[in-house]
């Protein structure tokens, strides 16, 4: 390998090291247009309660960032948390962690729900996330919040346009576990 060759490849190892370092600073238009979406969900949400959401979503998804001690790609820093090299920042510590934040605002207008991907899939783990609604709504009327897609940066989407994967209610995926476990003999107590 020629000197300048080798300079070329070391640099692009730096770039690559350094673009996955650390997430990008949150924008108030990506807070706004987020709070926008959620506000968009149906004409009696308290545009107040959008604002909040959005704001504590990314506000709350920076500060895991410094707790989870991100500095890696997710399926890196999985396998980091899975060695005990990292506290949390496995999805699901994502999607339960949010909801439990989003929870604590007791919205008037607004609903939390929680989902789970790929668990029929042999081929690929599972993914949690959290889901904003219309208080009253199914979580296929939100909007997912997903800062685990991206490293810690809070990726949203309306759940009927988030075509990488198809959303499971939780409790559906838990109960259809436990049946595989222990069959019916034992009552479903939610969760």
């Amino acid at each position: 390998m020629t000197k300048a060759l080798a300079s070329v490849m070391a640099l692009l190892s730096l770039v690559m090291i350094t673009a996955c370092s650390a997430p990008p600073r949150t924008t108030g238009d990506e807070v706004q247009r987020l709070a926008t979406e959620i506000g968009s969900l149906g004409p009696d949400i308290e545009p107040e309660e959008a604002d909040r959401a959005a704001s504590i979503a990314y506000s709350y998804t920076a500060q895991l960032v410094q707790e989870y001690e991100i500095t890696d790609p997710p399926l890196i820093h999985n396998a980091k948390v899975n060695k005990g090299l990292r506290p949390r920042g496995l999805c699901w510590h994502w999607a339960e962690d949010i909801e439990r934040r989003l929870k604590q605002e007791n919205f008037r207008t607004l609903d939390l729900h929680r989902a789970i991907a790929n668990a029929d899939n042999q081929f690929r783990i599972d993914h949690s996330t959290a889901i904003i609604s219309r208080k009253g709504e199914t979580m296929y009327e939100g909007v997912v919040l997903d800062p685990w897609r991206y490293g810690g940066v809070l990726f949203w989407s309306p759940l009927v346009e988030d075509t990488k994967y198809e959303w499971v209610p939780r409790s559906v995926v838990l109960e259809k576990r436990r049946q595989e476990q222990y069959g019916e003999l034992l009552p479903y107590v939610g969760g």
